[in-house]
């Protein structure tokens, strides 16, 4: 990959694990040598100890040793989700090519016969851990993708799709383990005319706020999402402005009506305590909250969302700034 930097023995960790002294002398000098830091062990048990401590990049490790072999040891590690992508290099005698084949069906990724010419040796290492920083990279560019097609670019929470998915799982845990589930439906009161009287920047600044206030207020197992559709945030990149996108949604999982009344009153009082200066004015916002909680009759979480949505229109009808619950098929308005 174009973007790794260029490559540096000294930034790689390896493990050998030989029982004879000398072979071990030997393969730490001419790491050494080349620049790599080394680390030991003598048997297999002691492999095992030390890869939990020292987390190596690159695993030197022999064949045939007493008590617990290379297989073995390789079979444990490739067992464990911390170790299994941990590159392994077989250490073998030419008379224990036959073992090859159980070798790598236990994981490894190459071998090296003994005696070793240290080019071939030294080569073979420095290809395996090219390709373990290359699996690296792309690995952790993909979680990031994933991170950003699941994020809301304003405001940094979930996206619409993210936060479904998210509620989706909730609801399908409180329909498994008959546990109680909530979603508050939030809208910011009046946000087109705090667009169209100081701008679309300020409307973004309200947004983040509100963000930030509204997450000050929940627990760390609670999630919140933005509900502006994928048609919204393309027209805003073509320069369309801003079609709306000042509704989120709340999911509260293991929380019943009472709980979720408690969190949209927490975030409800606490929206007007903060503002946004504007030149020589301060802008402040309020939030109207829906409820909706889950029902064993429910059969999807769209069933909740719909009530939520009822509450939610029913609050701002009665004035907005406020909370409103839809339970048992009536509103009840918080005043």
């Amino acid at each position: 990959m174009n973007n790794l930097e260029p490559f540096k023995p000294e930034n790689f960790l390896i493990l050998i694990v030989d029982d004879i002294p000398k072979n071990l002398q030997l393969l730490i000098e001419i790491l050494d040598t080349s620049g790599y830091g080394t680390t030991f062990a003598v048997s297999g048990e002691q492999a095992l100890e030390r890869v939990e401590v020292t987390d190596p990049d690159l695993i030197l490790l022999d064949l045939m040793m007493p008590k617990m072999n290379g297989i073995e040891v390789c079979k444990r590690l490739k067992n464990n989700p911390k170790t299994e992508q941990i590159p392994i290099i077989f250490l073998t005698a030419a008379t224990e090519t036959n073992y090859l084949i159980s070798a790598f069906e236990a994981g490894a990724v190459d071998y090296v016969t003994k005696p070793f010419k240290t080019p071939e040796l030294l080569a073979r290492i420095k290809t395996h851990l090219d390709l373990k920083r290359t699996k690296d990279e792309l690995i952790k560019a993909y979680k990031e993708m994933q991170q950003i097609a699941a994020t809301d670019e304003l405001t940094g929470i979930a996206n619409r799709r993210s936060i479904f998915n998210i509620g989706k799982q909730e609801f399908e845990r409180s329909q498994r383990y008959k546990s109680p589930f909530s979603i508050l439906m939030i809208d910011i009161d009046k946000f087109k005319s705090i667009n169209d009287t100081y701008g679309h920047d300020v409307g973004d600044e309200a947004l983040k706020m509100m963000v930030k206030i509204t997450l000050n207020c929940l627990r760390k197992v609670d999630h919140i999402g933005r509900l502006e559709t994928e048609e919204e945030a393309l027209a805003k990149k073509g320069h369309l402005g801003r079609l709306g996108g000042e509704e989120f949604v709340v999911i509260l999982p293991h929380t019943n009506l009472k709980g979720a009344y408690k969190a949209a009153q927490r975030v409800c009082e606490a929206m007007p305590q903060e503002t946004l200066q504007v030149e020589d004015k301060t802008v402040s916002i309020t939030v109207s909250i829906g409820i909706g909680t889950y029902d064993p009759k429910d059969q999807k979480i769209d069933d909740i969302l719909k009530r939520a949505d009822l509450a939610l229109f029913a609050a701002k009808k009665n004035g907005r700034n406020r909370v409103a619950i839809m339970h048992e098929e009536q509103l009840k308005v918080s005043q």
